[in-house]
């Protein structure tokens, strides 16, 4: 069986060859021309090669994007996250593969020394290394235990909320945000799977057994840590242990001036990445590290206002008066531009008045954190959202791609890239990619979540699915009310649709069809003239 597995259109036989022998050149075997007739046997051949390789290298031309195969190949390639994409001509994308790199190979020159081609080969040395290396006899391919049947050659690690060691309880969200901020930071890195922020905090305030948390999450490596807060100054303890072992493979104190926050935090995820996946240079951390705030003032504002309720007007009111402030003491800080963001669009999707004064001032603000922050994800996710608001569908899908992109270890990413399909008009989609964010937090149980998760069977007219997930999350909103009222007026079940409709009437008043389907962007008028008739056939007003 062969190291590469090349995916491509035949009529690109040409094209490829080159590409093929310069893969070769590194000593590697590829599998990618068969000389055997299509057919049973050539499906049966097919399967075996591509599930033995360690890589998957798929070459996206205009004639390979129309192909079910190569689709089919390069989704088994990402789903075990073994897959690198080339291009040619400039081929557009299938949907679901524009969350990935994707390097252009058009002026390649058929020169191995190109700087593309070697941009290529780095890539694929790095997915085949991970996949080799002495195995005990009878061990699994995988060197440690990961999340998923999706995650089969990454290094799995959680990290548990750093104790409060300050004796001051007001303290813990300044504890909380230096411990997620180390779990955003580990994530970015694609031979890590990094355990969520849900499902760590699990742990957060009780005695833990190491063993024990490590088989709940199915991890190998934790990390663990503790924060005294003193004055000026700040301490923190790290320690990286192998629960296999139980040895601690490594330990630092710390003992800084507060403002040496974010210089610590690198240090921290450098030692550890450096430790789990081997030497890296110090190019690639400053490349995908997010851009540290210039103030601990404006990021403690932040870290106050993502830890309140943004479904609560007050806690929502209190949050933007928080992420404002932290612009007013950094303006370079991107961070709270996007959340701001955030708010201001969430403004505008429940405004009455038809104004877009909120939606302008949401696009302003996304767009000056993306141009702040090329680095944080969530910038360009939200962005994303902001466009998708605007009925700029190919840009939305670009900015969540990038997100997904810079970070696909991040389940809100790839639910966002869930909600963006859903609105674009791919509904099915959708839900691979809502499952995929359970795949990457099985915790992840957040009400947007599952309503988008419940709009999208609604589209898919799989209204009992929709109840079911419409009725997971607490704290039912007046969207979700409307939603349930028109899934059970399709299912011609009245006395619960009127139950629903009054539920939505009640906590929203000015409730409209009309009002609410203005703010869903849909793409397809055939989805949002379903959903509108669906809460009409419930009885709501027009």
């Amino acid at each position: 069986m062969a190291d590469v597995f090349v995916s491509y259109a035949r009529s690109d036989k040409a094209r490829v060859a080159p590409l093929v022998a310069a893969i070769e050149a590194q000593g590697w075997s590829v599998w990618w021309d068969p000389e055997i007739d299509p057919g049973q046997e050539f499906d049966r051949l097919i399967a075996a090669e591509l599930k033995a390789a360690a890589a998957v290298l798929v070459v996206w031309t205009p004639d390979s994007v129309t192909s079910r195969w190569v689709r089919g190949e390069a989704r088994e390639g990402a789903d075990r996250g073994i897959l690198v994409p080339v291009r040619f001509e400039g081929a557009s994308l299938p949907i679901d593969a524009r969350a990935l790199h994707t390097t252009d190979l058009d002026d390649w020159g058929e020169d191995p020394r190109s700087p593309q081609v070697q941009e290529v080969l780095r890539a694929v040395g790095a997915i085949i290394k991970r996949d080799l290396g002495p195995k005990p006899a009878g061990a699994s391919c995988d060197p440690v235990p990961s999340a998923s049947a999706t995650e089969p050659a990454r290094i799995a690690i959680c990290v548990l909320p750093f104790a409060n060691m300050s004796g001051d309880p007001q303290q813990d969200y300044f504890n909380d945000g230096i411990t997620e901020d180390i779990i955003t930071e580990l994530s970015r890195w694609r031979l890590l799977a990094v355990r969520s922020r849900s499902a760590s905090f699990r742990y957060r305030g009780v005695a833990v057994d190491m063993k024990q948390v490590a088989r709940d999450l199915n991890v190998r490596f934790i990390l663990e840590g503790s924060v005294r807060r003193m004055g000026a100054r700040i301490r923190i303890n790290a320690q990286l242990i192998d629960s296999d072992s139980g040895s601690h493979i490594w330990a630092e104190k710390f003992d800084r001036d507060l403002a040496e926050l974010f210089t610590v935090q690198d240090q921290v995820v450098q030692t550890i990445v450096s430790t789990l996946v081997g030497r890296v240079q110090a190019s690639d951390f400053e490349r995908v590290r997010r851009k540290p705030p210039a103030s601990l003032a404006a990021y403690e504002c932040v870290l106050k206002g993502n830890a309140l309720s943004w479904d609560d007007p007050d806690g929502a009111a209190e949050a933007a008066r928080l992420f404002e402030k932290a612009i007013e003491i950094d303006p370079g800080y991107g961070f709270p531009h996007a959340l701001l963001a955030s708010i201001w669009q969430a403004k505008w999707r429940d405004d009455p008045s038809g104004s877009d004064g909120a939606l302008r001032k949401a696009f302003a603000l996304a767009k000056r954190a993306v141009e702040l922050d090329q680095n944080e994800s969530t910038c360009f996710a939200l962005l994303g959202w902001v466009e998708l608001m605007r009925r700029s569908y190919d840009l939305a899908l670009q900015h969540v791609g990038r997100a997904v992109e810079m970070n696909p270890n991040n389940q809100w990413n790839a639910a966002d890239m869930g909600g963006i399909l859903l609105y674009v008009g791919q509904a099915e989609e959708a839900l691979a990619w809502f499952k995929r964010a359970k795949e990457i937090d099985p915790y992840f149980d957040e009400p947007w979540y599952w309503r988008s998760v419940g709009e999208a069977q609604m589209v898919l007219q799989r209204y009992q699915e929709a109840l079911a997930a419409f009725d997971h999350p607490p704290g039912r909103t007046y969207r979700v009310a409307a939603f349930m009222a028109g899934c059970y007026a399709r299912l011609a079940d009245m006395d619960h649709a009127r139950v629903s409709a009054a539920e939505c009437l009640a906590m929203k008043r000015d409730f409209s069809i009309a009002h609410f389907m203005a703010k869903q962007p849909f793409k397809n008028r055939g989805d949002a003239a379903s959903l509108a008739e669906s809460l009409r056939m419930a009885g709501l007003p027009e």
